[in-house]
């Protein structure tokens, strides 16, 4: 059933930011119902065909939801619109800014006649200000909130591999409407909920943000490593591998030279027995720890870490993930119906198997529309007329 079934989400929804979020409700039990143009539907379906033919931001974002195809510029639309707000309990929406107001479907415009429901908002900026008319995709929101200027090498800046902008707005628009969900419970009365990408975004920048205060330098680009710890991220072995490591505190620095690197006098060293100090001489300190790992495979510097409790990773690829031990230890992997056949998902993060999160198909472009209509009292006659007019 999930936590959150009874609950019905209709969503104006496009790329990445709000499916997102609202995967997460659907995930929980919601009835996820959403809407798209006819004869095309979200342009994320034909960003790639990666997925047996299906494009792979598309089947990550949208399992479990229920595709409903209409052309709102057209009356009869717009009233099986109200039709489902009337029953529904959360709108969400990431279209260009002021296309919501122009179909009447912004919370002033609704909050009246459906005082129940919440309307969640997702945007590049925010509904006002003088950025609210400005695109925003993924990657011009990573360079706008500085996230780029501390991200890649010192020579180059580089995005995040994943849409970390939108991951972080789907996220908190997905919070949000649980959280006025409660409030609903205690107050009866629906909310709005003005959410941008660059906030999300400018949230997760906080520890930069704080380091770069009152004017002070912020964090240098250092590529895999972490830019105010040091020894704190990849080096290679002597047989060419890369193992990713991190210190966190002087105990964990001094069992390194015991136990690691074998160099039990570096732990005393001037230079480096401050973590401030071995920031500053780190490329010294570098010079020492590679000439020790020069000496050894990658397997026998991880034993060593072991040994030693410091923390240590291997640096996959994707298939490597695909085929993660961990992650198939604890059963994080099921399968999930597509248009084009099974296709393996990751269980949502906190839930498990036993927990039984709703794990559908992920629908093809207007699979629902007539069990939709029919839902709402439309027999076959009405809604053929309403496909020959182009409506849905």
């Amino acid at each position: 059933m999930g936590s959150l079934s009874g609950i019905t989400v209709v969503t104006f929804e496009h790329a990445i930011a709000a499916p997102f979020c609202t995967r997460q409700l659907a995930d929980l039990g919601a009835r996820v119902i959403k809407i798209e143009r006819p004869g095309t539907g979200d342009f994320a379906r034909n960003y790639d065909e990666r997925v047996s033919g299906l494009a792979s931001h598309f089947v990550w974002t949208n399992r479990s939801k229920e595709s409903l195809t209409l052309d709102v510029k057209q009356p009869d639309a717009v009233d099986i619109v109200h039709q489902l707000l009337a029953q529904a309990d959360v709108l969400v929406q990431n279209l260009a800014p002021g296309a919501m107001q122009r179909m009447g479907f912004d919370y002033a415009s609704l909050h009246e006649r459906y005082p129940r429901l919440i309307v969640c908002d997702i945007s590049g900026y925010g509904l006002d200000g003088p950025y609210r008319d400005k695109k925003a995709y993924d990657l011009l929101i990573q360079s706008e909130s500085g996230f780029l200027s501390i991200t890649g090498s010192e020579d180059e800046p580089a995005k995040a591999g994943c849409s970390i902008a939108d991951i972080a707005a789907g996220m908190y628009g997905y919070t949000n409407i649980l959280s006025a969900l409660i409030e609903r419970q205690q107050t009866g009365r629906g909310r709005h909920i003005d959410l941008s990408m660059l906030e999300s975004m400018v949230e997760w920048m906080s520890y930069p943000l704080y380091y770069a205060i009152n004017d002070q330098p912020p964090p240098r680009r250092t590529g895999a490593s972490h830019a105010t710890i040091f020894p704190y991220g990849p080096f290679v072995a002597g047989d060419s591998k890369t193992v990713m490591l991190g210190l966190q505190n002087e105990r964990e620095w001094k069992s390194f030279c015991d136990v690691v690197i074998r160099l039990p006098e570096i732990a005393g060293d001037d230079r480096f027995n401050a973590n401030s100090k071995r920031v500053a001489n780190q490329d010294q300190l570098r010079e020492i720890i590679h000439e020790v790992f020069s000496t050894l495979r990658a397997d026998e510097v991880v034993v060593r870490l072991e040994e030693a409790g410091i923390a240590n990773a291997q640096v996959n690829d994707m298939q490597a993930v695909w085929n993660h031990g961990q992650l198939r230890a604890r059963g994080r992997w099921t399968e999930v119906d597509t248009p084009a056949g099974r296709v393996p998902a990751l269980y949502p993060p906190g839930l498990t198997a036993r927990d039984e999160p709703v794990m559908a198909a992920v629908p093809a472009l207007g699979e629902h529309t007539e069990a939709v209509l029919r839902g709402l009292g439309y027999d076959e006659t009405r809604i053929a007329g309403l496909r020959e007019r182009g409506v849905v």
